[in-house]
């Protein structure tokens, strides 16, 4: 079967994307990563892709003023361009339409730091720790129109320790980002899972 053709979107230094480009580095790996994506010129992430050896495209979401489709559709032509089969949102600050988010449906994937639906949106850490959560972690999830409300394909959790503060515990949270990316990407690039059968998962680890 052939890799399936993998951009990513970024918005900055792009950690989770780094995980994506490692994991494709294996000829076994299910997708390939063709292109970085960013809507931001200075985003650090850019130069890592490069050095990897990843094309990359800058759509500047500011030359458009507050024309939400226009920009996107300059993204779509980029997507189509490098015939891209499925898209991975990594640190992509952008709320996306309806319209680009149902042309992706069940091919477009987001990595949320937190356990939904638990702590949709921003400053997850901060919320979780202001709430006394004991347990806390990161979704992987296919995207539709409403905000971190797709459903689930993988999410792992930890422990949120007493001596946790929010660096302490979004550095914890990340590396299960790292690992459990890769993981659903592969899931979805295999055909294993799609937006319509999935319920929300159980935890990996507890």
């Amino acid at each position: 079967m052939a890799r399936k053709r993998v951009a990513i979107l970024i918005s900055g230094r792009g950690s989770n994307m780094t995980a994506l480009i490692e994991a494709a580095k294996d000829p076994a790996y299910p997708a390939e990563i063709v292109l970085v994506l960013s809507n931001r010129p200075d985003a650090a992430g850019l130069a890592r892709a490069r050095a990897e050896g990843v094309a990359t495209a800058v759509v500047d979401h500011s030359r458009f003023g507050m024309d939400r489709e226009a920009f996107e559709r300059a993204l779509q032509a980029e997507l189509e361009r490098h015939r891209i089969e499925i898209v991975c949102l990594a640190g992509f600050m952008r709320l996306l339409t309806p319209w680009f988010v149902r042309r992706w449906q069940g091919r477009l994937i987001n990595i949320h730091p937190a356990l939904l639906p638990a702590f949709k949106g921003l400053n997850t850490h901060e919320r979780a720790l202001a709430e006394g959560a004991t347990h806390h972690g990161a979704t992987v999830h296919f995207v539709v129109p409403e905000m971190d409300s797709g459903p689930t394909i993988l999410q792992d959790r930890l422990r949120v320790l007493a001596t946790d503060d929010v660096a302490s515990l979004a550095a914890r949270v990340l590396e299960i980002e790292h690992r459990i990316y890769p993981q659903a990407l592969a899931l979805v690039a295999r055909g294993e899972v799609a937006i319509g059968d999935r319920e929300p998962q159980p935890p990996l680890r507890w």
